[in-house]
């Protein structure tokens, strides 16, 4: 599914989409009019926002509708991308990044998602559009999603690193294709492509390395509402993107690998090249001194009445060719 077409179709207000958990995996859409002054109507019951950081009435909106304290709201609504984690009393506060499958994007675009949740609210905002909590809604409306806030943090941070893996699988199969491609044909076409894959797993690794730290902290200093499978479960994300972090160490080596031996293939062919020029000319130094000293125009050159002198010149050259190639097979040159 496209993010962007499904946004498109919910206006361009602060709220993107609002569910209320039943604690039962699933959920009922909640309107804009409806949030302020919510309240669960039965136990277990979760509100979950999902908003548009950039929107200019989201910080009063959260600030004096939602209760969020001015800091929190400032930290939520700005542009400090970086992964982290924080416990504000009993709530929950995170920056975390997504790959950006957006038209047009490139893997190491990332996009941040922020989160803010006391156990009974769950906010999340984003400025670009996103697909992670759109998967997470769907598992809602299937009515198999997460049954209270803290297992659908664990959710929502279990699909940002899933995604990875699929940006890590098209890289490892564009390398493979590189290397079946003929290198020295294709050379220029070859090198900016391991060049592009080189640069996207320095990016990813640089943006995703502080989210590893970001999620440990959440997994041993959230708040209680955090239970303990909800911590196990972060856990596993945290050794799945371990895990993820690997294979773009993987990757990287691999294009590395990959470069220097299209550099060294290339470095060889020239090389190659310019001993075949110098055994040429080599040969041809002697021969061109023989016949530029033969071609002066001064008297007493021999031959030049002997129609057969020519013929004689000829030959001299042929043998000392011969002679050549003999000497630099023998060297072992050729």
């Amino acid at each position: 599914m496209d993010p962007t077409a499904t946004d498109a179709t919910e206006g361009k207000g602060p709220l993107i989409f609002g569910r209320v958990l039943d604690g039962k995996g699933g959920a009922r859409p909640i309107g804009r009019e409806e949030v302020d002054n919510w309240e669960p109507s039965a136990p277990g019951e979760v509100l979950w926002l999902h908003l548009r950081r950039n929107a200019p009435e989201v910080q009063p909106w959260l600030e004096n509708d939602l209760g969020i304290p001015e800091p929190t709201a400032e930290l939520l609504v700005s542009d400090s991308t970086r992964p982290r984690a924080l416990r504000e009393g009993e709530a929950l506060v995170a920056t975390l990044r997504g790959i950006n499958f957006n038209p047009g994007a490139h893997p190491e675009d990332m996009i941040s998602l922020q989160l803010w949740s006391d156990g009974t609210r769950l906010i999340t905002l984003r400025k670009l559009a996103m697909q992670t909590p759109r998967d997470v809604v769907a598992l809602f409306d299937s009515g198999k999603g997460p049954t209270d806030a803290g297992s659908a943090v664990t959710a929502i941070v279990e699909q940002l690193v899933v995604r990875m893996n699929q940006t890590i699988v098209d890289m490892n199969e564009q390398i493979d294709l590189l290397e079946e491609m003929d290198v020295e044909e294709e050379y220029e076409e070859i090198l900016p492509k391991i060049t592009a894959i080189r640069r996207n797993c320095l990016a990813l690794k640089r943006h995703m390395s502080p989210q590893h730290e970001a999620l440990d902290w959440i997994s041993r200093f959230a708040p209680a509402w955090f239970e303990d499978h909800d911590r196990r479960e972060i856990a596993e994300s945290i050794d799945r993107l371990r895990r993820y972090l690997d294979d773009i160490d993987i990757s990287k080596e691999s294009a590395l690998v990959l470069q220097d031996e299209l550099r060294a293939r290339s470095l060889a062919s020239n090389e190659h090249a310019t001993y075949m020029l110098t055994i040429v000319a080599g040969i041809f130094l002697p021969l061109g001194f023989l016949t530029g000293l033969m071609g002066i125009n001064v008297g007493g050159m021999p031959g030049l009445d002997d129609a057969q002198a020519f013929w004689i010149v000829v030959a001299i050259c042929l043998g000392i060719m011969a002679l050549q190639l003999f000497l630099f097979w023998k060297w072992k040159w050729l």
